[in-house]
């Protein structure tokens, strides 16, 4: 309304409209604000007392199941925004599935074993067999981590996630501890164990082994060195090598961790490398021909000559001196080498890494390891007994350079293996442990065939998880510590040799372990408790790796719980559990059943700030989900995550959440002008048959229709930003800019029963239900509120009971008025604009009421056009709108960007109606009315057919 209409010419304030209340004026108690923060809590309580999720279950029950299974979060801390990202992708994947027809249960679950929560019980009490003994230890990691469940626990459920929180799983349960131990016991029997000392990830401190998942790269600054293993045999290297040199002849090896050369064992070359015999001023150095001239530049050599070749196995068990201990060592053979750094040469220490244990395996190398779990060399270490042996690099330096071994140091920056607790750089260590084998029994070939029935999504996922399982070791699944589940076996005293009743033992002792004991069971018993012939056994004290407890969940909960079933539909987490929970899961799922235990894997990406920079406290851009819900409210963070391509990282800070609550507004307001149009709207007496809707209301339900399908589609391909988007463009330009502004005219003006209102109320309804139906997985709590308010019917007592969408009709191919009609409508509509807002600017009109309106057109958009007759004014809200032949169009037309359609707009001449504002050459007929127009009189007096219109 301008200042015009509010005041006469002389600036005074116009005398009331005698005809406002003749106005069907919007009605809702939906409020307009959502004030979630403050209402959000209050349906929380409504939910919980109504106990909705089980009445969810029990409304589902007989229809197909959609299992999601829950990747447990670790039971340590408050949750981050990443917490959240997880949890809410799952309801909304869930909510959807339910209104899809599905029964869609919801098992929450917790990790609650390992060492963080070790750690912090430590702060508290001190370490076990310190201050206190390890019973009491384990009693307060319980409680520790019961407490720390019930916080996530309130949090993740404030944020509106739906599901049986009053029966999670947790890990720490007794049940599931003996589920553990008996899915265990399955592997084993299965032949996927093996005990054996080999190099491990290990963290000083910690002291104890790590997982894959438990290490981390980071940039870590390394003395790396060439170093000099000298030939014992000069005459045997020269046989080899086809050469006759004399004087001092070495092989150089490059390495960036210098401590492990105590352990050395070996170098290996590449069989199939070119080796070039390099003669210096003083020397000969044999290094690789692909790496031969950057060491040398390296060592700032000049004048150095090749003086002979041979392939890498020419030279396989030459016999070389260890630079500084009294050892010789062979040169053995390894396709491991490459010419991508260093000298083509790798020194082979098989206590200390991976690859360089599994090529000593093939030679029969010594696996020795001369530091000890706090990371020291042990006291029989030979000149650097007690040092730490990151301390020690700097002396080893000292003692190559004295015995004339250095060849070459130069610092380096590289990618390091960090613990992912401590952030400190971590070691290979040689221990006894004990590991399911990826190949003994065929775990690796069983698990890369199972990828290959699974489906990815992303779907590199399947290329990213194939190559970690086709190269990783054998699984170290035991850990040295105090809180976890025990490997509950026997080993011969002097054989080493499982115990044979090794099944019957496990049994035993989960069945001891659910019977409320819990890890107790094994930790505080003898052999004797077990066995009979128990002097010569000797009880394994080692706890699980606690990525095998969340590992077999699939056992321990998809199995054990009735309301779900293994393989589940989905598993739903970070893309870094490729090498975390979908790993863990595979593994011990193939090795238990030869099949993965899931049919689907959805991987969203980290959560980043508005600059793409990784959230930190330090940097102060953490978003914290607890303070959010508190001000703007969890259906925002919902709107936010529905919004983001999860596929990739996802930028959130309080900016771009101020931008989503303005998105929600928009959308709050369209759903509130919604159900305020439907003020005393009785589906079941009032609705008008599809067939019978006026064409503009069949249009906006052919539209929503359409649009459903859309966000069906999404909803079912995991696309929900497709969903915001499209939902969100539906209410701003759809309905905002078009449909309710265009409606406003006939459920304002016309009686409150006739057809035309009836009509526009019959397809506001069908888009109310629709709307709440696609935004209840998202903005799941105004959603809900929203229920309360549509039209009483026999509806269910939640949002979250429904179980379809609204059933919506499309416009046929032989409508009066088919969808490319309204395609042309529309087009013509926006090319009017630019000339109306042309009179705006110039002060002829004040709205588009005070214009009359002349399209010029041919064809098709002619005919378009002139189907809708008088009612074309309504649609392009003008008083008066006319089409004419495109040959008719005067100069002053204004040409529309097609050039099929040119159009004429100008100031009304007649006056203006007081009550529906439209400028009529009727206004003034009645004398009874004389401000009023013909169409007003009629709707006022009640008198005379009504008129349809757009």
């Amino acid at each position: 309304m301008s200042k015009d209409d509010k005041q006469g010419g002389n600036g005074k304030k116009k005398p009331e409209n005698p005809y406002k209340d003749t106005l069907n004026l919007p009605q809702t108690d939906f409020p307009m604000r959502g004030n979630l923060a403050q209402r959000e809590p209050e349906m929380l309580k409504r939910w919980q007392a109504m106990d909705l999720y089980s009445k969810i279950q029990e409304a589902g029950r007989g229809r197909d199941a959609f299992i999601l299974h829950d990747g447990p979060p670790y039971a340590n801390g408050n949750i981050h925004i990443g917490h959240a990202v997880n949890k809410i992708l799952k309801d909304m994947i869930l909510k959807s599935q339910r209104l899809l027809g599905k029964q869609a249960p919801y098992v929450p679950g917790w990790d609650c074993h390992g060492l963080p929560i070790e750690l912090n019980v430590e702060k508290q009490v001190g370490k076990p067999g310190h201050k206190v003994d390890a019973k009491t230890f384990r009693a307060k990691a319980r409680e520790y981590a019961a407490k720390q469940v019930a916080g996530q626990r309130t949090d993740f459920e404030r944020l509106g996630v739906l599901g049986d929180w009053d029966h999670p799983y947790l890990t720490m349960a007794p049940q599931f501890e003996a589920d553990i131990l008996r899915a265990l016991g399955k592997i084993i029997a299965n032949g996927h164990l093996l005990q054996g000392e080999k190099p491990v990830h290990w963290c000083a401190d910690c002291g104890s082994a790590l997982a894959e998942a438990e290490v981390e790269y980071e940039d870590k600054r390394s003395p790396a060195i060439d170093v000099r293993f000298a030939v014992v045999d000069l005459a045997d290297f020269n046989a080899r090598c086809g050469a006759a040199l004399t004087g001092s002849v070495s092989v150089v090896i490059w390495t960036t961790t210098p401590w492990t050369l105590p352990a050395n064992q070996a170098v290996a070359l590449h069989p199939e490398f070119d080796y070039v015999v390099v003669q210096t001023v003083s020397e000969y150095l044999v290094l690789a021909e692909g790496l031969y001239e950057s060491v040398l530049a390296r060592a700032e050599i000049e004048g150095a000559t090749v003086v002979a070749r041979c392939k890498g196995e020419s030279l396989e068990g030459l016999t070389l001196q260890h630079p500084f201990l009294d050892r010789q060592v062979p040169i053995i053979l390894g396709d491991h080498v490459t010419l991508e750094a260093g000298t083509g040469a790798v020194h082979t220490a098989p206590g200390h890494g991976q690859e360089d244990f599994v090529v000593g395996q093939k030679y029969n190398l010594a696996v020795e390891n001369p530091v000890g779990a706090d990371g020291r060399f042990l006291p029989s270490t030979e000149f650097f007994a007690g040092e730490k042996v990151f301390d020690a690099n700097p002396k080893v330096i000292e003692l190559l350079q004295a015995r004339g071994a250095l060849l070459c140091h130069k610092p380096l920056t590289h990618s390091y293996p960090h613990c992912w607790r401590h952030k400190t750089p971590i070691i290979f260590r040689a221990t006894p442990q004990w590991f399911i084998s990826m190949d003994q029994a065929g775990l690796r070939a069983s698990a890369q065939q199972a990828i290959q029935d699974v489906r990815w999504m992303p779907d590199w996922g399947r290329a990213r998880i194939n190559g970690m399982v086709e190269n990783r070791p054998d699984w170290c699944i035991s850990r040295q510590r105090t809180w976890g589940v025990p490997i509950a076996l026997l080993v011969h005293k002097e054989s080493g040799a499982l115990h044979p009743q090794t099944n019957d033992v496990i049994e035993a002792v989960a069945q001891k372990m659910e019977q409320g004991a819990g890890i107790d069971a094994w930790f505080e018993s003898e052999p004797s408790d077990w066995v009979r012939n128990a002097a010569d056994y000797v009880m394994v004290r080692d706890t699980l790796d606690v990525w095998f407890d969340s590992g077999v969940t699939h056992h321990a909960v998809l199995d054990r719980r009735s309301e779900l079933s293994r393989p589940a539909d989905l598993y739903l987490e970070g893309s870094d559990q490729h090498r975390g929970w979908f790993q863990s899961s595979l593994l011990t799922s193939c090795a238990m059943h030869g099949a993965a235990p899931y049919k689907s894997v959805l991987t969203h990406g980290f959560t980043v700030d508005a600059h793409g920079h990784k959230m930190s406290k330090s940097k102060g851009n953490v978003v914290s989900p607890q303070d959010v819900t508190k001000t703007l409210g969890a259906d925002i963070i919902r709107l936010w995550v529905s919004a983001t391509d999860y596929r990739g990282e996802m930028a959130v800070s309080d900016e771009i959440l101020k931008r989503m609550a303005d998105a929600y507004r928009r959308i709050r307001n369209t759903l509130r002008y919604l159900l305020a149009n439907l003020d005393g709207f009785d589906p079941n007496v009032d609705a008008v048959a599809f067939d019978e809707l006026v064409h503009l209301d069949a249009w906006l339900v052919d539209r929503a229709a359409q649009l459903q399908d859309e966000v069906l589609q999404a909803y079912q391909d995991y696309n929900f930003h497709l969903i915001y988007q499209k939902v969100h463009n539906f209410c701003s330009v759809d309905l905002g800019s078009f449909y309710l502004d265009v409606l406003k005219d006939r459920m304002y003006t016309l009686r409150r029963e006739s057809l035309p209102r009836r009509s526009a109320q019959t397809a506001m309804y069908h888009v109310a239900e629709a709307m709440v139906r696609w935004l209840a997985p998202i903005l799941s709590f105004t959603s809900d509120e929203a229920w309360e308010f549509l039209p009483k019917t026999a509806r269910e007592e939640s949002i979250f009971m429904a179980t379809a969408w609204q059933g919506l009709r499309r416009l046929p191919a032989d409508a009066a008025i088919t969808a490319a009609d309204w395609e042309h409508l529309l087009e013509a509509r926006e090319a009017m604009g630019p000339a109306l807002e042309e009179l705006r600017r110039n002060e002829a009109i004040g709205s588009g009421l005070d214009a009359e309106v002349v399209l010029y057109a041919d064809g098709t958009l002619r005919t378009s056009l002139q189907k809708m007759g008088d009612e074309l004014r309504f649609v392009f809200i003008t008083s008066e709108a006319t089409v004419l032949p495109l040959s008719d169009a005067p100069v002053e037309a204004m040409s529309a960007e097609s050039g099929a359609l040119r159009v004429l707009v100008a100031p009304s001449a007649h006056e203006k109606c007081v009550r529906c504002w439209h400028r009529r050459r009727d206004v003034g007929s009645s004398t009874e009315h004389p401000q009023l127009c013909g169409r007003c009189v009629e709707n006022v007096v009640g008198a005379g057919e009504i008129r349809l219109h757009a």
